[in-house]
């Protein structure tokens, strides 16, 4: 019975937290994270700024915690759908680009977060009772790895390399950090010059690199 009530208030604070990233993302929409209040957070949630800090000790930490949602939604389908070298490449431009045209508040935050840092923050932690809740009928859920942005790019160049569809260059972290900064280039680019649609944009810039590669 003990660990029945254990598993029952583990669901519950993981419903919140989920419900916190949801308000947020819903009441971000296209403005600044810093015009995104906590106290509107809680009125949607329906919570206590005390539960909300119990989540969330900074306001920034929703930022991280989505990312890691949004890579875990990453490491989903591409667990079943797999992508290999530059079709993986192309894969996460496509994603970025598609999550940045319907959450352009979120991506453009989460890059100047990352600005003001002076180091890279550590992932936020995403608890297997959260992922369950997420993804109710993934029967591998165990089995699935969640990998950042930068270790999926590395992993995919790095197949690029081995498959020989990149051969100007064998050192895979610094064409991580090559495709990295167009990938972020063009993020930026594309809302500073309105610049639509987003992702043929995001595709022409990934072509030209790719050309000078190979």
């Amino acid at each position: 019975m003990e660990t029945l009530e254990v598993g029952v208030r583990e669901k519950k604070s993981a419903k919140i937290k989920l419900n916190i990233l949801h308000a947020a993302t819903q009441l971000l929409g296209k403005k600044s994270f810093t015009d995104l209040y906590v106290d509107d957070i809680c009125e949607k949630v329906k919570i206590s700024k005390v539960t909300f800090f119990k989540y969330f000790p900074q306001k920034d930490d929703i930022l991280l915690y989505y990312l890691r949602v949004w890579c875990l939604d990453r490491a989903i389908e591409l667990y079943h759908h797999p992508k290999e070298g530059i079709e993986g490449v192309k894969y996460l431009f496509d994603r970025v680009s598609d999550t940045f045209e319907r959450n352009p508040g979120l991506i453009l935050n989460l890059i100047s977060y990352f600005t003001s840092l002076s180091r890279p923050p550590s992932p936020f932690p995403l608890k297997l009772v959260e992922r369950q809740l997420l993804y109710p009928k993934e029967e591998y859920l165990n089995k699935i790895q969640i990998m950042s942005i930068h270790q999926m790019m590395e992993k995919f160049l790095l197949e690029a390399i081995f498959n020989k569809q990149i051969t100007l260059s064998s050192d895979t972290k610094e064409l991580a950090n090559l495709f990295l900064t167009v990938l972020y280039g063009s993020v930026v680019t594309s809302h500073l010059e309105q610049i639509s649609p987003i992702r043929a944009f995001f595709r022409r810039n990934i072509d030209n690199l790719l050309k000078g590669l190979h």
